[in-house]
């Protein structure tokens, strides 16, 4: 006799999977993800008689786009797949899971791998025979297909709008607003730019004026430090000259130039010159170290000179009395002075100021707060010597004015008053990370 015991269906776990690419709805009670699992959760239920059951957990992608598989949903459920917890994943349409071609056949071959059959509830057909899979490479092809028409539409917009002078959107550069989306001009920001591009003509050095930027805490829009790589970005946008620019080529824009033409092109000669050579020239261009510093004993103001004989230039300090021809006594003070010579020995005091325990103790009181260690602090006050050689002179000239309140010439010397309470400031600007080596 038969026995006609019918088997039950064997227990198929399944797990929804839904998604949106845009965020657009996301926030309403019931939006397109909600509706997509419940039409998944009606044809699971519909197949209850082959043993198929769902899985508690979800999976869902709101808001982000087919054409990638960096999606927090889908690799939660590659994840579990993987593991051996799911056995049809169900979706409402293909193009849900993925609308790139390649990239699915690298998600069938994980199902595959795993045993794992997929089920689109508005396309039928099953992935573990050939004429399943064909079906699904002509569905995809098209989901693909529409996806780059879609692309080719949007830059083609962009790319019309562009040429219009028309903002399309996106980064926001410093000295702008967006209103009506437009760019309007910040007139307190514009100023920084034009400041920039201002400042970037008198240095010719991005090395430098980064790092006067970074000290006079000049921030990006959106709130970070301006370095050097936010510098040449803001020194090239062409959005400053008042030009809307598509895929390189620029146009007239609708909003208000920040920098005009003249300045434009001073910067962006320097720019054209190799970075080494700017460098150089920043380097061979020596300022007076101690202008506005140096003074006699009887209290005339000492101005930087220079003389020209061939090649070689000589600069010196020379004494307001002598340039106004006005009487002095004959005390011995000179009127003139080598200004290598004033510079040097202002420098050596410093140095011989700086490798005093007095000094130590001071520095490492004030950077006491700091995040630079006692060690650190210790070990750039004996490298002085070395990261002042390195600095382009125009650092040096600022330093020199940080620490230095006045000089006297005497008739049997000069006398240096320094100001000890800035060599905590300057110490801690010189411990920063530094790149030299005509780095532009």
């Amino acid at each position: 006799m038969k026995d006609l015991t019918v088997k039950p269906a064997r227990r198929l776990r399944c797990a929804v999977y839904t998604r949106k690419s845009s965020e657009e709805g996301l926030e309403q009670e019931f939006n397109s993800l909600h509706a997509q699992r419940e039409a998944c959760e009606a044809y699971i239920a519909s197949q209850k008689s082959e043993g198929w059951a769902l899985v508690r957990d979800r999976y869902d992608d709101g808001g982000i786009s087919g054409g990638t598989l960096e999606r927090p949903g889908l690799k939660q459920l590659l994840a579990d797949i993987e593991d051996g917890l799911v056995d049809v994943v169900v979706v409402y349409k293909i193009d849900r899971l993925s609308r790139s071609l390649m990239d699915f056949s690298k998600l069938v071959e994980v199902f595959d791998r795993n045993g794992v059959t997929f089920v689109s509830v508005t396309q039928s057909f099953n992935t573990t025979t050939s004429m399943g899979r064909l079906t699904l490479n002509i569905l995809l092809s098209f989901a693909q297909f529409e996806r780059e028409v879609t692309a080719e539409r949007i830059r083609d917009k962009v790319k019309a709008s562009r040429m219009k002078g028309m903002w399309m959107g996106g980064y926001v550069p410093l000295g702008y607003d967006v209103r009506d989306r437009k760019l309007v001009v910040n007139e307190q920001d514009a100023a920084k730019v034009r400041r920039v591009f201002e400042r970037f003509v008198e240095v010719g050095s991005a090395t430098v004026l980064a790092r006067e930027l970074r000290r006079d805490g000049m921030r990006t829009k959106q709130g970070a430090p301006a370095d050097k790589g936010y510098l040449y970005r803001l020194l090239n946008n062409r959005v400053y000259r008042g030009e809307a620019v598509h895929k390189g080529e620029a146009y007239a824009g609708e909003h208000e130039a920040i920098i005009d033409v003249r300045l434009w092109d001073q910067v962006h000669d320097i720019l054209g010159e190799s970075p080494r050579k700017r460098a150089n020239n920043s380097r061979t261009q020596t300022p007076a170290l101690l202008k506005g510093l140096l003074f006699t004993a009887t209290g005339a103001a000492m101005t930087p000179s220079s003389t020209k004989k061939g090649s070689r230039r000589y600069r010196y300090y020379v004494s307001m009395d002598l340039l106004k021809n006005r009487e002095t006594p004959e005390d011995g003070i000179p009127r003139r002075l080598p200004a290598d010579t004033a510079e040097a020995a202002v420098v050596a005091e410093i140095r011989r100021v700086l490798r005093t325990p007095e000094t130590a103790a001071q520095v490492i009181s004030a950077l006491g707060r700091d995040v630079i260690s006692q060690a650190e602090a210790l070990a750039a006050l004996q490298r002085f010597p070395q990261l002042w050689e390195q600095l382009f002179p125009a650092e040096q000239a600022r330093i020199i004015q940080l620490l230095v309140r006045r000089v006297t010439v005497m008739a049997d010397g000069l006398v240096i008053d320094l100001r000890t309470d800035g060599i905590a400031g300057v110490m801690r600007d010189l411990m920063t990370p530094r790149q030299l080596e005509a780095a532009e």
